[in-house]
């Protein structure tokens, strides 16, 4: 008998108000590869796209036609994006630029380097390093802090 445990994540699925619209946009941008359509069960027509993007693993990324969606989570950030260090955000940030696409500059955020910019729906995209840069954020307003020394104070 297996654990009832996870084992990563499966994939993320975003809302989108115009699925070919965004489709070309994070091809564009994530270099996303079309894998699996879902028309809808009423009239047929293409309403879900599930894609492989290199640098996931076998997490995947599907992108669901959902204009009130969409809308109601514009602004919001629901996933963060991992790259490996400052320079792998720089180099985004250079993509970026040449894709024509307004970025945030290289943030020093609560652990690692962050950058931020909006897909076509407003849908806040963060890129993270994993590799960390050692800063004491947690006495700056709007950054994290240990939640283990929150729950022991």
């Amino acid at each position: 008998m297996s654990k009832a445990e996870l084992a990563g994540i499966f994939s993320v699925k975003l809302p989108v108000t115009d699925l070919q619209r965004s489709l070309q946009w994070y091809q564009q941008v994530f270099d996303v590869r079309p894998i699996i359509e879902f028309p809808d069960d009423t009239d047929g027509v293409v309403r879900g796209i599930a894609c492989e993007v290199p640098g996931l693993g076998d997490t995947g990324l599907a992108l669901r036609e959902d204009p009130d969606h969409a809308r109601g989570i514009s602004g919001f950030a629901p996933v963060n994006f991992a790259v490996r260090d400052k320079a792998a955000i720089e180099a985004w940030a250079g993509r970026l630029d040449r894709l024509g696409i307004e970025h945030s500059p290289t943030i020093d955020a609560t652990v690692g380097w962050l950058l931020v910019f909006y897909d076509p729906d407003g849908l806040e995209l963060h890129l993270y390093s994993r590799e960390r840069h050692g800063l004491n954020q947690s006495d700056r307003p709007g950054y994290g802090r240990s939640a283990h020394a929150e729950a022991t104070a």
